[in-house]
């Protein structure tokens, strides 16, 4: 390479004193010599924008004007800005290059530092972070942590404290209290509050519910582990992530299909809140973390208690639901399972928290893929339950399953039937349990028990909201049918709840006007129309 620089100067001169660790640059864009360090320096710095699309300076090509030791020979390219090869590690970061983090858009202090926790753990597959103890309970975090708590709602714990009384009460001062209680060590976590949630079954599902504060501290640890965990977490996981979703985990079902992945095997794990081993679970933990003090920490929320009618309960096993930790210690518990088929390669596996479908291309796969999730989960203390466990053929539209509150089943291209071919694609709607859950809530609101309210509006206004989630939930399937059935029967209860108001007084033809687009008038959300492909939904 020639010493010869784009200005007509001789580039390979250093500075006596300088020795190996500095070499001269050519900045081929301006034609500048600058003398650099090969040891890289956190300096603070303003880059400077230039309109119409100018070049900034450090745009050009960057070669070094001196060979480097144990370095391969040549230079960086230009940067291209946008029009260059984006990075391809996803992440709690986003689409992000390692070594740009210095070019990522300005974010506040608790992303920046979620990111730089999460390109150390993505850098370092096999670090263990020791000192993160004290990032939970910086100031930023804290006051980000009761942000989320503060948007999540929800009830008050075992000490009867809303989130109205700790405002009341002073947000900073309760954020201060926890701070210097975390920095002494003497935090120590409140028993959670036991509650049982009918579930469409007929069973329940028991609902542990911490305190505001006990709330606030795991939301802080939360906002910490969750970007170190994230690095190592496999695709086919899809349950409470960032920048994942339910869509997204049906949509990779629904593409599986037409490249050959005709059986499902759909699994459900028996009990798996109430069933996490905690030794196993701090050990999983302790494979990227080995601060002790962060240690401790969660072995308090797991060894906290139950509080269920004014009755202390100890909790041997089990993470409570309805802990803000409690969905990232789940799918740190469950990541050895993806782990395993992933490198097995039975299938393909797609996992939302403790419901999973493994996609398979032949029955014997399928077989296969149960039995190493059986073995899996039998090292870890769980168990498949039987009657919601099975292998399912899709071919032919033979059959069909539940997942995630949605049938799949394949059905025929009817404009590919026109033209002579039988094609079938995979879709999926609201299952039966889906349709059954969200008729029970609209008839709740348009019960007898409303007929005091002399508006119609205002069981409209309590339906909107109902409509608008279950409809965006659903939106993205082939659910044109459901929505229309859904939509005529909420006219019909609400045509029935105006009959019941009116009573003798109801004028002969007047509930003829009581019609689809008369109640839309009044503002009544409509679930017709509002089909949306996925990646426009």
């Amino acid at each position: 390479m020639s010493n010869q620089s784009c200005s007509g100067e001789v580039a390979g001169w250093v500075p006596p004193g300088y020795g190996e660790r500095y070499v001269l640059k050519e900045w081929c864009g301006t034609g500048e010599t600058r003398l650099c360090s090969l040891v890289s320096k956190d300096r603070a710095h303003k880059p400077m924008v230039k309109g119409n699309g100018a070049q900034r300076e450090s745009d050009g090509v960057v070669v070094p004007s001196m060979g480097v030791q144990n370095n391969a020979p040549g230079g960086k390219g230009p940067d291209f800005g946008q029009a260059g090869e984006r990075g391809k590690h996803e992440g709690i970061a986003g689409t992000a290059r390692y070594n740009d983090l210095n070019r990522l858009p300005p974010v506040g202090k608790v992303q920046q530092l979620q990111r730089q926790l999460w390109l150390a753990a993505k850098r370092s597959p096999e670090r263990r972070f020791h000192a993160l103890y004290d990032r939970i309970y910086r100031s930023d975090v804290l006051e980000e942590a009761w942000k989320r708590v503060r948007s999540n709602r929800g009830a008050a714990g075992v000490d009867r404290e809303t989130l109205a009384m700790v405002e009341e009460y002073g947000v900073e001062r309760m954020l201060q209290e926890l701070q210097d209680a975390l920095r002494a060590g003497k935090y120590r976590p409140s028993p959670v509050r036991r509650r049982d949630i009918p579930k469409p079954d007929g069973g329940v599902r028991p609902l542990g519910i911490p305190t505001v504060r006990d709330r606030v501290v795991q939301q802080a640890t939360r906002l910490v582990l969750e970007s170190i965990f994230e690095a190592d977490f496999c695709a086919s996981s899809y349950g409470y992530r960032p920048k994942r979703s339910a869509t997204d985990a049906m949509e990779t079902i629904r593409k599986a299909f037409p490249m050959g992945y005709v059986f499902a095997l759909e699994c459900d794990i028996r009990g798996y809140f109430d069933s996490i081993d905690h030794g196993r679970l701090l050990e999983a933990v302790g494979e990227r973390v080995c601060d002790r003090r962060v240690l401790k920490l969660v072995r308090k929320w797991l060894q906290a208690g139950v509080m269920e009618e004014s009755v202390l309960r100890e909790t041997v096993t089990g993470t409570p639901q309805g802990g803000v930790i409690s969905p990232l210690l789940a799918n740190i518990y469950l990541h050895a399972l993806d782990r395993i088929c992933a490198s097995r390669g039975h299938g393909t596996l797609v996992r939302y928290a403790d419901d999973f479908v493994v996609m398979c291309r032949s029955q014997e796969e399928a077989e296969a893929a149960l039995g190493l999730v059986k073995e899996v989960l039998t090292e870890l203390g769980l168990e498949l339950h039987p009657e919601k466990t099975r292998i399912v053929d899709l071919r032919e539209g033979r059959n069909g399953f539940d997942f995630l509150g949605c049938h799949f089943h394949a059905r025929v291209s009817g404009r590919q039937l026109e033209r002579g071919e039988r094609r079938y694609y995979l879709h999926r709607w609201p299952s039966v349990r889906s349709m059954k859950r969200v008729r029970e809530k609209i008839r709740n609101r348009t019960g007898r028990n409303r007929v005091g309210v002399r508006d119609v509006r205002v069981l409209i206004s309590d339906l909107n909201p109902i409509l608008r989630g279950w409809g965006a939930y659903h939106r993205t399937g082939n659910a044109a049918i459901k929505f229309i059935v859904l939509d005529r029967y909420i006219v019909e209860r609400l045509r029935g709840f105006l009959v019941k108001r009116y009573g003798r007084n109801l004028r002969t033809g007047q509930s003829k006007r009581w019609t689809r687009d008369w109640f839309e008038s009044l503002g009544l959300y409509r679930l017709r129309g509002t089909i949306r492909y996925p990646g426009a939904a």
